[in-house]
């Protein structure tokens, strides 16, 4: 998909984030801004993709260095720091079917 460049690196990130938490209603993701939930990923954009396949569906990625849940590390230097700062986010549509 980088190859065929059907999407900007800037369209690619807005579609999975921002777009995805605006269509979603959540109003704390998607963007940064300050008082809200920090979620970033710093990765290289040259090098990132993603290993799994359907056979193997647990293949780590590659080309992430650093990630930040709720503002929290959980992979530094492409190292899995053991940090859980997560939590359950729930749209709008939760609870339709319960």
């Amino acid at each position: 998909m980088r190859e065929q460049r059907v999407l900007t690196l800037e369209d690619a990130v807005r579609k999975m984030t921002g777009a995805v938490a605006s269509r979603l209603s959540i109003q704390d993701r998607g963007v940064l801004r300050e008082g809200l939930k920090a979620d970033v990923m710093v990765f290289d954009p040259n090098t990132i993709i993603d290993r799994a396949t359907y056979e193997r569906p647990h293949q780590l990625s590659v080309g992430v260095r650093d990630v930040f849940v709720n503002g929290v590390a959980t992979v530094r230097d492409s190292r899995v720091t053991g940090a859980t700062p997560g939590q359950l986010v729930r749209g709008p549509g939760y609870g339709r079917n319960h």
